[in-house]
This record gives C-alpha cells, structure tokens and sequence, in this order.
C-alpha cells in the first residue's frame, strides 16, 4: 500500500462494515489507558505471537491489524480529497541555519490545521521532509522542546511540519476531547503529509514522522496504516499494557472489533521493514519496553532481515518527556536514515542546541488580527461532525 487503502477482500469489509456501522455504542470495544496490568499484557504479547510464525502469517495479522484501525477510526467515511490545501503561510524568519514559517493547510472544507513549518536556509531541490506532531498541553507546540528539535532537524536539512493537536495550540474549531478526536488527528496526520508530498522540494522516498507522549501515538499509528512514512520514531509511548488515557488516542475501537485483540505493539510493528526508532524511559508506561515491546517488535522485523532497522533507545534514569537525551537519539537515527546532514549540528560531547532561539507565542500563531481563519471556518464539535457525517 502507498496509501491509506482497506487491503481485505469485499467478504470480509462487509464483516468489518456491520461491526463499525457506527460510532455510537462501541464502548464495550474500546481499550483505555492500562487495560491490561504490565504482567497480563506480558501473557497477551505471547497469545499474540503465537498467531504468526513466518512472514505470510504476520502480514495476513498485519491485514486485520490494519483494517481495524482503518474502520474503528472510520477513516473511510472520510472525504476524499486530492490537494486542495489552501496554505496560509507568513511571518518568514531567518534563523541560525534554518527559516520558521507560520503555516496553516485545510484539512476538509472548513477545517484548518495549524502550525509552523521550519526549513533548511539553503534547500536542495529535493529534501527530506519531517512530520512533528506533538502530545497534551494546551500550547505545547510553541514550546522549546518541540521548537528545538523542529530547527534542528530543519538545519540538518530537512523541512520540518510541527501541527497542534486538534484542540490544543490554535486548533480551536473543536475541543480535545470531542468524540472523533483519534479520527480528527489521524486525517489531519495524512493531509500534512500529502501537503509535505505535494511541495515540489520535497523528496518523496525520505519522510519522517517524529512526536512524544500522545504526538507518538500520531506518529505510530500514521506510519502503520500509510507507508509514505518511510521513518518513524514514536517517543515514551509505544506500551504493551498502556492503550493510551485519551479519547484521542484510545477513544474509538482501533484495538478490539469482536473479531480482532491488538495492542500498540503490534501497531507499531506494522512500521515493518521500514526504520524504526523507539525511544522509551524508566518512569511510565515504556519501562518494559526493552524486555516486553521491543523484543516482540525485533521477532517482525526478523521475518523481513530488516533486524538493522529497528533500534530501541532506553534511558531507565528519565521519565516522560521529548527532553535532550531522547532527541539526541531521534537526530542520529532519523539523519541516518533520512540521509541529513549530520555535521550541521554543533557536538561537543552532545549536541549543542542553544543555536536555537525559542521564540514567543505570539511570533509562531498562523491566525491573528492581519491572518483572520479564513471564512466559512467550521465552529464547535457538533458542526464537524454534523459536516462529516460520522454518527
């Protein structure tokens, strides 16, 4: 698949078609925030295994895996849209290495997506480009830790998206915790990156995707279910136990179907072969990653010989953050694999990132006095969904 696309035959969509045939009336099939404790999710990581034992047999579970986040979501009543992004993008900046752009794309008719866009200062003709969603905190895209590593990764070359959460940041039109929520976030995840595809100085073959806490959840859920994410790198997020404590992450049935039990393990091992980074810590839910998560993702990857492009960063001393060490991590595998340039950070036994100047609020927001939302702007939770049809 290139895209997000149903890989099942007609017989078994219609299967999936009954079980998802609305959005109401599927709490019983949803896995919220520790569904599992840590040593039942241990047993269920073996159950799971035992589903697969050679490449034919993972993918044919890869398939349901995919088709239940795909219809749990209801991403495909979805409105099909080819382009159409009416950018507004102003307050160009040009910084120590790289530029900042305030930038906004429409999502559907009447729905924006916010952010900022970093660039090289010298661009190629084609460049890898990053998506940099981010996790819950009412502006967490203006601050330092997501502006730092968006410059940087611009400096080392690459065009950087950092975008809010829908309902954080500027995203104002609904709330966070609005029913559709995971749905909102994945679609805007893939028009971002359809808009980053359709920019002429972008090189197709190199997309990243890069968020920590709830912005890892973006991060692997889009790479599973559509492979222009060529490299992934979720942060603190990937658990066996931990389903995620937010309607926009585990708020609509992805998980369990009746006809399907999965984790966010095995999406995440749905990256397979593709690279592969995940970064995890001592003090949540990812403590077990080294010994539960990762080694059943490394037995997928094994199926593909692709062993050398999964990695797995644990700092036990850390807790749950997107902090320097962790995006230390993220640069050296994502300019490996994106081919960047890594000589373009400052290293002197670490990275030095103080090139970065953090700038305000006010500096980075795309709508203002002189950049109004455009009109005909959806307003309220009930006016998007009423829009979209998804009951």
């Amino acid at each position: 698949m290139t895209a997000i696309q149903l890989p099942f035959k007609p017989l078994l969509l219609l299967l999936f078609a009954v079980l998802f045939s609305s959005v109401s009336g599927q709490e019983s099939m949803l896995c919220v925030g520790a569904h599992w404790s840590e040593d039942e999710a241990n047993l269920k990581m073996k159950e799971f295994e035992s589903n697969w034992d050679d490449l034919e047999t993972w993918e044919y579970r890869a398939d349901i895996i995919r088709t239940g986040i795909i219809m749990g979501m209801h991403l495909d009543k979805m409105p099909v849209i080819e382009g159409q992004f009416h950018p507004v993008i102003h307050g160009r900046r040009e910084m120590d290495g790289y530029v900042v752009e305030n930038i906004a794309i429409e999502s559907f008719p009447g729905f924006w997506i916010t952010g900022n866009l970093y660039t090289p200062v010298s661009p190629k003709a084609k460049n890898p480009a990053v998506l940099c969603p981010h996790g819950h905190a009412a502006d967490k895209r203006f601050t330092a830790d997501v502006q730092i590593r968006s410059a940087a990764l611009a400096r080392m070359g690459a065009i950087v998206f950092a975008y809010d959460m829908v309902g954080y940041g500027e995203s104002h039109q609904v709330t966070h915790r609005m029913p559709i929520a995971l749905l909102l976030q994945t679609f805007n995840s893939k028009r971002v990156l359809e808009y980053l595809l359709s920019r002429p100085d972008v090189d197709a073959s190199h997309i990243g995707m890069t968020g920590g806490s709830g912005g890892g959840t973006q991060t692997f859920i889009l790479t599973a279910i559509d492979t222009r994410i060529t490299v992934s790198a979720p942060v603190v997020q990937v658990s066996a136990h931990f389903f995620g404590g937010c309607v926009c992450e585990s708020g609509m049935p992805i998980h369990n179907s009746g006809y399907h039990q999965t984790n966010n393990v095995e999406i995440a091992a749905l990256c397979a072969p593709r690279p592969l980074l995940l970064i995890s810590n001592g003090a949540d839910w990812t403590r077990n990653t080294p010994r539960v998560e990762y080694p059943y993702i490394q037995k997928v990857y094994a199926l593909y010989h692709a062993e050398n492009r999964v990695e797995n960063v644990h700092l036990p001393q850390e807790k749950h953050d997107y902090g320097p060490s962790k995006r230390a991590a993220a640069y050296n595998f994502l300019g490996h694999h994106l081919k960047l340039n890594m000589g373009a950070l400052p290293y002197d036994n670490g990275y030095q990132e103080d090139f970065v100047e953090v700038l305000k609020t006010n500096q980075l927001k795309v709508f203002d006095g002189k950049h109004p939302i455009p009109d005909g702007a959806l307003q309220g939770d009930q006016a998007v969904i009423g829009f979209l049809g998804i009951h």
